[in-house]
């Protein structure tokens, strides 16, 4: 269900949140919680199995931005990768002065007949004028179905009872819509199931005929597993566009449909959500893994992290040069001289040390680098902030959220207010000298 995918995902979001100590064992735990929410779900082993180590990876290794801390990190982290596996935001483009022809395609069951009706909907309440085309042939009552649900809005459909060849039913239902002011043609096709290679090979002739500007995929979210080979095969045939999600209720497991747009590297952009005509609406991965991970629309907060990123450099650079650095700053430095690849790079393009720095001197620096990095990691944001009030039983518990000594906590803590200092003493410029001093 998808329910469960929300319990599973909020579980595992809250059990960091509640963590004392952000370390590699409970971000390895948060992985297996994730993959265990995502398997019950339906989502392809394969992409679980991609999304959970690109997290570890990135949650280990990944610099943290100025004013999140380890947690809100990680938490960050989590909600790009399921963004990620849904695929960026995609708008259907529709071009004026022009029909716009969108071939609508499934499997059997999966509500293409309701879904062309709800886009017609959709469609109309934005001011375009739309067709609909009945080529469901086989289906008994498919294109009363449809014609019952458009004549509630008042779209046109063109249908032929008694033709069974929908090759032909398209070819005349966009030829009778040709002569009108129509910006949209939706046609609704039969379902089909990828062993039924005569009814693939139909699908084939229908989009040769019809050259739609769109090609929409209808998933029902229910089908599980199989979402990703059955859009896999439609996407082989005919190049799938976009992908619509039906049956997305409390009832449905989701996550087989993410597959979906991982196979075919096709966006989702509607997802129908109810019986009404009027339960259709464009997909917003932001909006929909908020709603998973209960934290709503995330993407503001997303964009005042990165917003106070770039007006913080400023200020930071003001407070290191004129002695008030935090030890957020203190962590800001060593990222910075870490960007470059190696330290020896960063040396190598300074004045005066070309070529002085012996390889283990080097190896040294970047592993006291490396040790430092995950001890400021574990401290609090007060900790950060303030460092000044790290007593002993603090300097505890980082030693242990970090896996390092408290030995090495104090060196840290000393070299912080040795590099502080100098900063101060020589105002931002004397870089040499103060690499020495905090024993680089």
């Amino acid at each position: 269900m998808l329910d469960k995918l929300k319990t599973g995902l909020r579980q595992a979001i809250k059990k960091i949140v509640n963590s004392q100590v952000i370390n590699e064992e409970l971000i390895k735990e948060l992985s297996r919680d994730i993959q265990r929410a995502l398997l019950l779900a339906d989502v392809n082993v394969k992409l679980v199995l991609e999304i959970t180590k690109k997290l570890e990876q990135r949650s280990t290794v990944e610099t943290i931005p100025p004013g999140l801390s380890r947690k809100d990190h990680v938490v960050k982290i989590v909600f790009e990768e399921l963004q990620k596996l849904l695929g960026d935001e995609s708008k259907l483009h529709i071009e004026k002065n022009k029909i716009n022809v969108i071939l609508v395609l499934g499997i059997q069951g999966s509500g293409k007949t309701t879904i062309t009706a709800k886009l017609s909907k959709f469609f109309t309440t934005q001011g375009y004028k739309v067709g609909v085309i009945g080529a469901d042939t086989y289906r008994p009552g498919a294109l009363t179905q449809l014609k019952t649900m458009c004549a509630q809005i008042d779209v046109q459909v063109y249908g032929e009872e008694n033709n069974q060849n929908p090759e032909q039913v398209v070819k005349q239902g966009i030829s009778n819509f040709s002569h009108s002011n129509f910006d949209i043609i939706l046609i609704d096709t039969a379902g089909r199931h990828k062993h039924e290679q005569d009814l693939f090979d139909e699908m084939i002739k229908i989009n040769e005929i019809a050259k739609p500007d769109s090609v929409l995929l209808v998933i029902d979210s229910t089908i599980g597993q199989q979402c990703f080979s059955q859009a896999e095969a439609f996407h082989k045939a005919v190049q799938v566009g976009g992908i619509v999600i039906t049956k997305l209720d409390s009832t449905a497991k989701g996550g087989g449909a993410i597959s979906a747009s991982a196979a075919t590297g096709a966006k989702i952009m509607y997802i129908g959500t109810g019986e009404r005509i009027d339960d259709v609406e464009e997909f917003s991965a932001t909006r929909f893994v908020g709603r998973l991970l209960g934290m709503g629309d995330i993407q503001a907060i997303l964009d005042l992290a990165k917003r106070l990123e770039s007006e913080s450099n400023d200020i930071r650079m003001k407070r290191i040069s004129s002695g008030k650095m935090n030890m957020d700053d203190f962590y800001y430095q060593l990222n910075e001289v870490t960007k470059v690849g190696s330290i020896k790079n960063f040396l190598d393009n300074l004045p005066g040390f070309s070529g002085t720095i012996k390889d283990d001197q080097l190896n040294q620096m970047e592993f006291r680098i490396e040790k430092w990095r995950y001890i400021i990691q574990s401290m609090t944001k007060n900790e950060k902030i303030n460092p000044d009030i790290i007593n002993s039983s603090r300097m505890k518990r980082i030693a242990k959220g970090s896996g390092y000594s408290e030995h090495e906590v104090k060196e840290l803590l000393k070299n912080y207010k040795n590099s502080k200092h100098m900063m101060k003493a020589s105002k931002g410029r004397q870089m040499k000298n103060t690499l020495r001093k905090i024993g680089l």
